[in-house]
């Protein structure tokens, strides 16, 4: 396959790493530097573009794929009030667009767990349940896009709780996200159930960023030739 990766920063130079090892070639590398470069996009020389970039550049970026007719599969966090635009001109425009918070494997098991949890915990009342997240020095949005969708597994599921907030400030009709920056954590987060009498937690923790670039990676091939709106939920089947 032919793929375009729109952002080479840190994380893209990982997917880049992991698209060569699964045998394919990069037909651009699209940064701040080139955007000129999205006019050359065509579906004859690239099969899908992995846009991993900026949140204040994400709209755009994804934008430029769909209207150059490419398949775009995107992990950046921190846009998604525009994600209803994006898909109605997907839509309008009969492209393919693919968004997840995290392309870990591992992580979108975990988002399946904490919904099988969360319907179990609308039955008891007296546990709390919090998110806590922790990455690195670097990122930018906070929360983090995989706590948030963590949250909203909640939400659909606990009664209890109609929203999230990422203040400390107690609600008790919301879940609280404490969001951490510290060091080089590629990322981990925390979901606890805690009553007076015990706590309850599923975490998942990341040992680096090579997990979410394989997974991107993976998604890509899946996604090819295909037309629409995807999630991690149709790729796995889940």
């Amino acid at each position: 396959m032919k793929l375009a990766l729109i952002g080479y920063g840190k994380m893209g130079k990982i997917i880049e790493e992991a698209t060569l090892e699964r045998g394919h070639t990069i037909s651009f590398r699209i940064d701040i530097d080139n955007l000129n470069d999205f006019n050359k996009l065509d579906p004859a020389n690239t099969d899908v573009a992995i846009e991993f970039s900026q949140p204040g550049a994400a709209y755009d970026n994804i934008m430029a794929c769909l209207r150059q007719r490419v398949a775009v599969i995107s992990g950046t966090t921190g846009w998604l009030d525009k994600k209803d635009e994006i898909e109605k001109s997907c839509r309008e425009l009969n492209g393919t667009f693919f968004y997840a918070s995290n392309y870990s494997i591992g992580v979108n098991i975990l988002f399946r767990v904490n919904e099988f949890l969360a319907r179990i915990m609308d039955g008891y009342p007296a546990y709390e349940v919090g998110i806590t997240e922790i990455h690195h020095t670097e990122k930018k949005d906070a929360p983090s896009g995989t706590a948030i969708s963590l949250a909203e597994g909640i939400v659909a599921n606990l009664k209890r709780k109609n929203g999230w907030t990422g203040d400390d400030k107690e609600n008790p009709s919301k879940i609280s996200i404490r969001s951490l920056r510290e060091g080089k954590v590629p990322g981990t987060h925390f979901i606890k159930y805690r009553s007076d009498a015990d706590e309850i937690e599923l975490k998942h923790e990341a040992f680096g960023r090579k997990g979410f670039a394989i997974g991107a990676v993976m998604v890509a091939e899946w996604i090819a030739g295909k037309r629409g709106i995807f999630s991690m939920k149709d790729f796995l089947d889940l």
